[in-house]
């Protein structure tokens, strides 16, 4: 079986972690890391344990070039291993969100073959952001369309300013989602919304995203990053270790059959049982408090 048939019958887990697709991502890294501009850059806050990426390419409208699809997944990459960390916000600068692929970087790419070395780097890349045991927040102002709306699936929560506006058009460009968006869109809403909203290409306001459950906050315009921030703070009080845990539980219950979940929650629990923030909790009695 080639390599690209054994890709297709893997399990939706990240992809990098099936050796029969790691050298798909190789290619794909390479083809991808020299096309376009723009940047995706990254911030920690070691105080609040808040991570902050944004898309940085405001004259394509925050499209993704194939430079910075690499620099998103090192960065992705990067905060796997911060363990002081507890949350994460996906933002872009300026007044668009994101508007998908970057049409130099779409065209360089344009044939069936290097669609799917970019379509599994992207599945990987969004997959982990997806599974990450931060508490993840999507930020959108302004338009995400396609592989931008694609973006705002991956997280755990969405929070939009009254600008804010997804929109599902890849079937206006004769084609399907390609970061795997649809499986994510899938689990949100369900498969009769989310069939919907990718074949009538519903563009999703702040107002009608609240109201069917895609989005948790609206924001203001002026002071979106500090509310986000705020809002995402209220979230994360616990120490690192028991937020990551929780997360894993969450995702878990997600994604795994019920006996797997509950072993996975089984094997969670037992090191923070008798653990340091455990020992200090009851000390003080905070249950009650």
């Amino acid at each position: 079986m080639n390599p690209i048939r054994k890709c297709k019958a893997l399990s939706l887990l990240p992809l990098s972690q099936h050796r029969n697709c790691s050298t798909l991502l190789i290619k794909a890294r390479e083809k991808l890391a020299s096309l376009g501009d723009g940047k995706v850059s990254l911030e920690r806050d070691s105080r609040t344990g808040i991570a902050t990426v944004t898309l940085r390419h405001q004259e394509k409208r925050n499209a993704l070039s194939g430079a910075m699809m690499v620099q998103l997944a090192d960065i992705i990459e990067s905060l796997s291993s911060w363990k002081e960390g507890k949350g994460l916000i996906l933002q872009a600068e300026g007044d668009v969100f994101c508007s998908g692929g970057d049409l130099t970087t779409v065209k360089a790419i344009s044939n069936p073959s290097d669609g799917l070395l970019m379509s599994t780097f992207m599945h990987d890349t969004v997959t982990k952001l997806y599974c990450s045991s931060l508490l993840t927040v999507c930020l959108v102002h302004g338009k995400a369309i396609g592989g931008g709306a694609e973006l705002t699936t991956a997280t755990d929560y969405r929070i939009f300013t009254d600008k804010g506006e997804v929109s599902f058009v890849q079937g206006r460009m004769g084609v399907v989602t390609g970061w795997g968006g649809g499986t994510r869109l899938v689990k949100l809403l369900g498969a009769s919304k989310a069939l919907e909203l990718m074949t009538v290409c519903t563009k999703l306001s702040a107002k009608y995203s609240v109201d069917i459950g895609y989005a948790n906050e609206i924001v203001s315009i002026d002071n979106r990053y500090d509310d986000a921030v705020s809002w995402l703070s209220s979230r994360i009080t616990h120490e690192p270790e028991v937020i990551h845990a929780m997360k894993k539980i969450v995702v878990g219950a997600r994604d795994l059959p019920l006996e797997s979940s509950l072993q996975n929650e089984r094997h969670l629990f037992s090191p923070l049982w008798g653990g340091p923030a455990n020992i200090k909790a009851l000390s003080e009695n905070i249950k009650h408090k």
